[in-house]
């Protein structure tokens, strides 16, 4: 019979196989927490692990117990005035157990919520989850491959630098243990001994019988000693490494966002989360992702990431200068058949009503055809939400760009009126089954 063994080192002393059966039990509660916990998140703390609070009720080993509620009971009892022999007397009701704080239980059940400290690998995988890079124009795409060196076991020979001291130590303290060398102490406690018994001025028969016992128990672990060498070339272990072929496969996201007077501050934070949480789910699929940062109002520019979070310049709003700028950064760095290029657009939807064709000619004509997927997401306030609740009063730009979604199905746009309506449009726009559907 084959067994096997899993010798994984625990994350910082906890069971790593209790870790993820648990994480695999409770995972429609963590997914949910998880998704309550990245709606509060500053920008600046996206990428990190995450302490979440989950309910215990669903938590609990199932286990077989007796009803202390039903059934019959034989008690001794103390002497009371109200009771005679014979008597029924009521089980008393069950204690209370609040959710913890001054709130009272009104059902007297509940338990306290379930701290759970999620890893940051932990954390970002849960969140994304049943998500998926679409690729729907290029079935295969330049790659350049990549040796990488993997783990591969270990072996009895190799060159020096591949020796396993760890594993060699350890196989040489078996056979040692197994063949039961003698160590250092042993020898040196005996030869005190045997000193010790010589230095006496008068010797026993009993001291004497007890030197000769000593000097032939110190030869024979003195040639034991000699037998069983502290490291054999048996014991001798090298780590083995294979070589193994990667596509190394390359993305570029391109962050397209509208800075413009129309643009408050409520429009800026859903962008910024917007771009935060994409530029996460792309750097968990590709072993390398650029990103390009592109203001605009009237006038575009390529900034770096500081500039694009924080700078607070405004003016008029032409949504086609990004789109300008993205077509020559293409052209001057990112070959199509190099890249997987990505876009990410957010607007308020304001624009001249004169370049929404303009876009409309460009999208269509020069970004579509050579990007896997481009994302249009329209942000809205709740005043706007709540003032124009149906979907007819859109924007000319949504207008143009609903146009294009029919004909090109690497083409979406969604609208955003909260942050925590901005994880259900990402996982919207990239979910598995939609990338699925139209490969």
């Amino acid at each position: 019979m084959m067994h096997i063994i899993d010798r994984r080192l625990n994350p910082k002393g906890k069971s790593l196989s209790n870790r993820q059966r648990f994480i695999d039990r409770a995972r429609k509660q963590i997914k949910k927490a998880v998704d309550e916990a990245i709606t509060g998140r500053k920008i600046s703390n996206t990428d990190g692990g995450e302490r979440i609070k989950i309910p215990s009720d669903g938590l609990h080993e199932p286990r077989f117990s007796p009803d202390h509620k039903k059934g019959r009971e034989n008690r001794v009892m103390p002497g009371n005035r109200d009771f005679m022999p014979g008597d029924k007397i009521k089980r008393p009701p069950p204690q209370g157990q609040g959710q913890g704080g001054r709130e009272a239980s009104e059902d007297g059940e509940g338990e306290d919520g379930f701290y759970f400290t999620l890893t940051r690998d932990e954390f970002l995988d849960i969140f994304f989850e049943n998500m998926a890079l679409p690729d729907f124009i290029k079935k295969s795409i330049k790659e350049e491959v990549v040796h990488e060196y993997m783990r591969a076991g270990y072996k009895k020979q190799g060159s020096p630098s591949n020796l396993n001291l760890k594993l060699t130590m350890r196989n040489s303290l078996a056979r040692r243990l197994c063949l039961r060398r003698p160590r250092e102490t042993e020898i040196t406690g005996l030869e005190a001994e045997i000193t010790t018994l010589r230095a006496k001025k008068k010797h026993t028969i009993k001291d004497q019988k007890k030197l000769v016992a000593l000097l032939e128990d110190l030869e024979v672990k003195k040639r034991r000693r000699r037998l069983v060498p502290y490291i054999d070339p048996l014991d001798v272990r090298y780590s083995s490494f294979t070589e193994v072929e990667k596509p190394n496969t390359h993305a570029v996201m391109f962050c397209l966002m509208d800075v413009s007077g129309s643009m408050g501050e409520t429009h800026k934070e859903l962008a910024k989360r917007f771009f935060m949480l994409l530029h996460l789910f792309l750097a968990r699929q590709y072993s390398k992702v650029d990103v390009v940062f592109i203001r605009h109002t009237h006038l575009a520019s390529e900034v770096d990431e500081e500039t694009f979070f924080h700078s607070r310049e405004t003016g008029g709003t032409i949504v086609s200068t990004a789109l300008e700028v993205m077509k020559k950064v293409i052209r001057d760095r990112y070959p199509p058949e190099d890249w997987n290029i990505y876009a990410a657009q957010a607007s308020d939807g304001d624009n001249l009503n004169s370049d929404n064709a303009h876009c409309q000619q460009i999208l269509i004509r020069d970004l579509l055809p050579i990007c896997q997927y481009f994302a249009y997401v329209e942000v809205w306030d709740t005043h706007e939400a709540e003032m124009f609740p149906d979907d007819s009063n859109i924007t000319r730009l949504w207008q143009s760009y609903d146009e294009i979604s029919q004909s090109h199905r690497n083409f979406a746009l969604k609208k955003v009126t909260r942050a925590e309506d901005i994880y259900p449009v990402l996982h919207d726009l990239f979910a598995k089954d939609r990338a699925s559907e139209e490969m």
